[in-house]
């Protein structure tokens, strides 16, 4: 995030934490996004997917928007 960035690109950036630092860090994304950063996350938790304002799923080659494939 060193830079400001236009987008910032976070793959599974909560995988590796425990659920008290996933919560900081995901407050401090949804803090950037709100003050108009572009982030773009990928994840497999559904609970980190929905904290998103948009969801797109990929499932067999096919994008899906919503949690519902």
């Amino acid at each position: 995030m060193l830079g400001n960035p236009e987008i910032i690109l976070a793959d599974e950036p909560t995988g590796a934490l425990d659920s008290k630092t996933s919560s900081e860090l995901m407050n401090l994304l949804q803090k950037l996004n709100e003050e108009g950063q572009t982030i773009i996350l990928i994840t497999h938790d559904i609970n980190v997917a929905r904290r998103a304002k948009r969801i797109v799923r990929i499932s067999d080659g096919k994008l899906y928007e919503g949690e519902e494939v």
